[in-house]
C-alpha cells in the first residue's frame, strides 16, 4: 500500500508515524515544508520517497505535488495528516486527487465548532447550546437566552487557544473586540469535570480506546501559572461507568461517517449530565499517543499505521497502568536559571518515571498559553491510578522551575 503522509518531519513526534507505516508495510512517500536535507536519517530511511511544499495548506501546489507522485507511481491508496491545521486542506486535495479518505464535509464539521455541534445536535448527541456569531448584536441575543457565564473560542481552534470565559456584556463586547471582526464561536458554560475519549477506529468500527482526564480544566491549566496541570489516562476504561462515554464516541463516529482514522474527543460530566465538546478526525495534541504508549505495552503509532495499511490492529491496550503526563511550569518568563526539587522527585518516584523532557539552564521559557508540551514535563505511570494522582500531586508541589 502507497500512503502519503503529509509534514513527517514537523512537529517532533510526526517521525513516529513515518516509522510506524513503514514497519506496517506500506510504501511511504512524504510531503513537507522542510527541505530533504533537514530530514534526519531515521526519517529518510523510513520514506521511500519525499515532496518539498511551500506550505502543506497550500492547496494548489499540494493537489500539484500530489498528481505528480501519482504519475509515476506506485498507486497512491491514502493520504494522512495528523496535525489539526493540516485536516482540511489536505480532505480537499483528497478529493481533488480521487484518493479515499475522510471527506471535505466531516474535515469542515471537525473544524468549525458551531456547525459541528449543530450537526450532531440533530443526531441526537447532547452538546452545550451554541452559536457563531459575527457581531455584538447577534452574541448578546444568544446570551440573554442561554445566560452567562459564556465560552467564546476561534470556530476553527484547537485545544484552548484563544479561548475565554465571559461573564457579562462588557467582557463579551471586550473579548469580540480582541477577534478584530469575523464570526466566532460562542458557547453555552458548562459545569463539569473534562476529559477526552481517543479512538483508534478501523472501517467505522473502533479497534482500540483511550480515556483521559484534565487536572484542572483545560482553560485554568492554560491560563494559571502556579498550577502543574495533568492529563491522566486511565487504565479503567473498561468500568462500567464508562459505558455512556462510550456509547457517545460511537454515535458520533457514525454520525461523522469516519473510516479509518485516529479521533479524538473532547467531553464535560457535571450537573448537566454528559456533554459531547468537539471532535478531531486525529490523533490528540501534546504526545499524548506516548502516554497510551507508557500505559499500555503498546505502541500506538504502529496500531494506527496497522489499520491502514492492513485493516486490523494487531495488538490490544494491557490497561497495566495508569500513565500522565505533568507539565512543570516556569515561575516566570525568560530563561531557565535552575530546578529545585527534582533529585528528591527522582529519589522518590524515579521507578515511575519513563518519560521527561528537562530544557538546559540557560534555555528560553515558553509561554503557559503554548500548552502542555511547551515546557519541562514528566510522563508517569503506575498500576493504580488513584496512587498516580498523589504522585503526581507530590510531584507537583516538589518541582520549582526558576526562571526570569
Amino acid at each position: 500500500m502507497h500512503i502519503i503522509l503529509v509534514a513527517p518531519e514537523f512537529p517532533a513526534n510526526q517521525r513516529n508515524f513515518a516509522r510506524a507505516l513503514r514497519e506496517a508495510g506500506a510504501f511511504v512517500t512524504g510531503i513537507g515544508e522542510r527541505p530533504v536535507e533537514y530530514l534526519d536519517g531515521g526519517l529518510r530511511g523510513w520514506l521511500n520517497a519525499y515532496e518539498q511544499v511551500p506550505s502543506v495548506c497550500d492547496e494548489a501546489a499540494m493537489v500539484n505535488t500530489v498528481r505528480a507522485i501519482q504519475s509515476r507511481g506506485p498507486w497512491v491508496h491514502r493520504i494522512e495528516a495528523t496535525v489539526e491545521a493540516h485536516i482540511l486542506p489536505v480532505a480537499r486535495v483528497r478529493t481533488a486527487t480521487k484518493i479515499p479518505g475522510q471527506s471535505i464535509q466531516s474535515a469542515l464539521l471537525c473544524r468549525d465548532k458551531p456547525e459541528m455541534k449543530d450537526f450532531l445536535r440533530k443526531h441526537g448527541i447532547a452538546t452545550a447550546a451554541s452559536a457563531g456569531v459575527s457581531t455584538f448584536s447577534e452574541a448578546k441575543e444568544f446570551a440573554e437566552q442561554v445566560g452567562y457565564p459564556l465560552i467564546i473560542k476561534p470556530r476553527a481552534g484547537a485545544g484552548a487557544d484563544g479561548t475565554s470565559r465571559v461573564n457579562n456584556h462588557t467582557e463579551l463586547a471586550e473579548a469580540l473586540a480582541k477577534f478584530g471582526g469575523g464570526s466566532v464561536a460562542l458557547e453555552e458554560f458548562i459545569e463539569g469535570h473534562e476529559g477526552f475519549y481517543d479512538t483508534l477506529t478501523v472501517n467505522g468500527e473502533v479497534s482500540a480506546e483511550f480515556i483521559s482526564h484534565y487536572y484542572p480544566g483545560v482553560l485554568e491549566a492554560m491560563r494559571t501559572r502556579d498550577v502543574s496541570p495533568v492529563i491522566i489516562a486511565t487504565n479503567r476504561a473498561e468500568a462500567d461507568s464508562y459505558n455512556e462515554l462510550k456509547v457517545m464516541g460511537r454515535k458520533v463516529i457514525t454520525a461523522m461517517g469516519l473510516d479509518t482514522t485516529a479521533t479524538h474527543m473532547e467531553w464535560f460530566f457535571g450537573p448537566k449530565g454528559l456533554k459531547f465538546s468537539e471532535i478531531g478526525a486525529r490523533p490528540p495534541g501534546v504526545g499524548h499517543w506516548d502516554v497510551y504508549s507508557a500505559g499500555n505495552d503498546i505502541d500506538l503509532y504502529r496500531q494506527w499505521a496497522e489499520g491502514l495499511v492492513n485493516g486490523r490492529l494487531t495488538a490490544k491496550p494491557s490497561r497495566r497502568y495508569a500513565a500522565a503526563k505533568i507539565s512543570l511550569r516556569p515561575n516566570a518568563d525568560g530563561v531557565i536559571k535552575g530546578y529545585q526539587g527534582l533529585d528528591a522527585v527522582e529519589q522518590m518516584f524515579g521507578r515511575y518515571i519513563v518519560g521527561s523532557h528537562i530544557p538546559s539552564v540557560g534555555s528560553r521559557t515558553m509561554p503557559i498559553e503554548a500548552g502542555y508540551h511547551a515546557n519541562a514535563w514528566m510522563i508517569v505511570r503506575h498500576p493504580d491510578y488513584d496512587e498516580l494522582r498523589k504522585i503526581l500531586d507530590a510531584i507537583g508541589k516538589m518541582v520549582t522551575v526558576h526562571a526570569g
